[in-house]
């Protein structure tokens, strides 16, 4: 360790020396072998010469081309980084408007809000970013209970647990909603997987195992629809696959049973993002007959546009 004498400089002075040397190693488990190689080491200098503090000796067992590199990784991984932070930068000033004009103006509403939660409506949506229900419908905070999955798809009761059966079991038993409304939208990926799908398809699949909750949708669609373009079927499908739903809906008895109480009412919805229109339709329930090869029964169908 080396150490300098204080002088009139204030700054920190650091420097770095880049030099190759030879090493010599040698194997002699088979007898004596005699290995060279050249290793370059930067010799990397760090002192205050005002303070005299002590001469810092850093050695790098890397060639000049590599360290190059690497600090260019470095800057990139930086840049990605500053990028993502540009990004949250932006949902930080989102957050914030909403808790200035959002939360404190409606502070007593958000304060009912953290005792309990009553909402009138349960919704199940598509996963997709372009199907936000709170955007196209206006739902406010405690207003909608929402459930959001590939495809908008509802199982059968028989079909074993999932998310979507335990947020239907909490929304009807313990919240007490009024209202499940299904929702599916236009070029819908989910459906589109469902009506592409083949029979010798890897069955390992999570899509695959998830979208054949909806075969009999993609089903009646191929019966139905079988004079159509892909396109076309896939639209019908988007449909289809809601009402299929909501007969789904009526297999889990706790469900039928306020559905025929009148407690429970059941509907479907379909949400058009290319000219921003949207459908809504009511499972008649009584007195229908929900047979395997029967029309699903509704009323009040509506068209919003």
């Amino acid at each position: 360790m080396a150490t300098l004498s204080p002088s009139s400089f204030t700054k920190n002075f650091n420097s770095s020396i880049d030099f190759p040397i030879t090493s010599f190693q040698t194997f002699a488990i088979f007898g004596p072998k005699l290995k060279t190689e050249q290793t370059h080491f930067r010799l990397s200098t760090s002192f205050n010469v005002r303070t005299g503090s002590p001469l810092e000796l850093k050695a790098m067992k890397e060639p000049p081309g590599l360290t190059q590199k690497l600090d260019k990784n470095r800057l990139d991984r930086l840049a990605e980084s500053e990028n993502g932070c540009d990004l949250f930068e932006d949902l930080k000033h989102r957050f914030l408007r909403f808790k200035k004009h959002k939360f404190e103006e409606n502070l007593g509403h958000f304060q009912n809000l953290a005792e309990g939660q009553a909402p009138k409506f349960m919704i199940i949506a598509c996963a997709d970013s372009r199907v936000c229900p709170s955007v196209i419908l206006g739902f406010q905070p405690g207003e909608a209970f929402m459930v959001r999955n590939v495809a908008n798809l509802v199982p059968p009761f028989e079909s074993g647990p999932s998310e979507t059966n335990a947020a239907l079991e909490f929304a009807v038993n313990s919240l007490k909603v009024e209202n499940i409304l299904v929702i599916g939208h236009s070029r819908c990926g989910g459906i589109r997987a469902l009506m592409s799908m083949q029979d010798e398809v890897d069955s390992s699949s999570f899509i695959r195992s998830w979208v054949i909750v909806g075969k009999n949708a993609r089903l009646n669609t191929k019966s139905a629809a079988s004079h159509l373009g892909f396109d076309q079927q896939c639209r019908h499908c988007e449909k289809e696959s809601v009402d299929h739903s909501l007969v789904n809906l009526l297999t889990y008895p706790w469900i039928e049973q306020k559905v025929a109480k009148g407690e429970l009412s059941v509907h479907g919805g379909y949400y058009d993002f290319v000219d921003c229109t949207f459908e809504k339709w009511t499972l008649d329930y009584k007195g229908s007959n929900f047979g395997k090869n029967s029309r699903l029964p509704v009323k009040n169908r509506f068209y919003w546009c």
